[in-house]
C-alpha cells in the first residue's frame, strides 16, 4: 500500500503541475499539499525537489518521466 501511496502523490503532483519560464526545461513546479514522509521519499529519489519552507515542489526530469510511466499503469 505504501508503494501506491507514493507513486499516486508522484502522479498526481504530476497531473497538476505546471511550467514556469524562470526554470529549466524539464521541470515543473507542483503545489506540495502531500504528506511530509511522501515528499521526503520522494525527494531521496531525485523525482522532486525544494525547500522545507517553500509551499510548492519542482519535480525534475527523473520525476517526470516516472509519472508518465506511472499514468500508462494507473490511467488505463
Amino acid at each position: 500500500m505504501e508503494k501506491k501511496i507514493k507513486d499516486l502523490t508522484l502522479l498526481l503532483l504530476y497531473l497538476t503541475s505546471w511550467k514556469e519560464d524562470d526554470i529549466p526545461k524539464e521541470m515543473r513546479r507542483s503545489w506540495k499539499g502531500y504528506p511530509f514522509e511522501i515528499l521526503d521519499e520522494l525527494t531521496d529519489e531525485d523525482f522532486i525537489r525544494g525547500s522545507k519552507k517553500s509551499k510548492s515542489v519542482y519535480l525534475t526530469e527523473n520525476g517526470i518521466s516516472e509519472a508518465k510511466k506511472l499514468m500508462e499503469t494507473y490511467l488505463q
